[in-house]
């Protein structure tokens, strides 16, 4: 199934996840190591929800995680994207990503939430963006600090029966625009 580009970069296409996604990411979903900050890997059925999840909020956001391919040679390396999160009493547009660990220090992630962070600004309008990471996931703090965001509080999450402290990292429009 053909998938819609949403953006490039030097080296990365952006596109719109579809249901045959659904082998690529449970490469990265369903490993432990991958996504420890879940505090475990998905299950097949775990991954599904979050790929239908992923193409509802195209529709109903205008944004969600989208594949992230290597323009060289098409390698499907992970997701990246904006997606709407509870932040307080609202709804935040939050730039996340998850990687399979193989393209890990490649700076793909990075380079794909600044292309975010500029597509949020320049095409969605936003007035400031954010990324909610689990305090103890280093890589993502490196990525969104090298994305020009700035620490801005801390919220704590629970989840599969945790206990999940999150730094809440943003960067605003003024911030990018000077």
């Amino acid at each position: 199934m053909e998938s819609e580009v949403i953006l490039t970069t030097e080296r990365l296409r952006l596109r719109k996840l579809t249901p045959d996604d659904l082998p690529l990411l449970e490469k990265s979903l369903c490993d432990a190591r991958v996504m420890y900050a879940y505090e475990h890997g998905f299950s097949r059925d775990e991954a599904l929800e979050w790929l239908e999840r992923q193409i509802e909020r195209y529709s109903s956001d205008g944004c969600g995680l989208w594949g992230v391919e290597r323009l060289s040679d098409g390698t499907f390396l992970g997701q990246c994207g904006i997606t709407m999160q509870p932040l307080y009493d609202t709804l935040v547009p939050e730039i996340g990503y998850v990687f399979d660990d193989e393209y890990w220090g490649f700076g793909y992630a990075t380079e794909a939430a600044k292309a975010c962070k500029k597509y949020g600004f320049e095409v969605m309008g936003a007035a400031e963006l954010f990324s909610i990471i689990r305090e103890n996931n280093l890589p993502s703090i490196k990525v969104a600090e090298r994305n020009g965001m700035t620490p801005r509080g801390t919220i704590t999450k629970h989840y599969y029966n945790t206990v999940m402290p999150h730094i809440v990292y943003s960067v605003t429009r003024r911030e990018y625009d000077a």
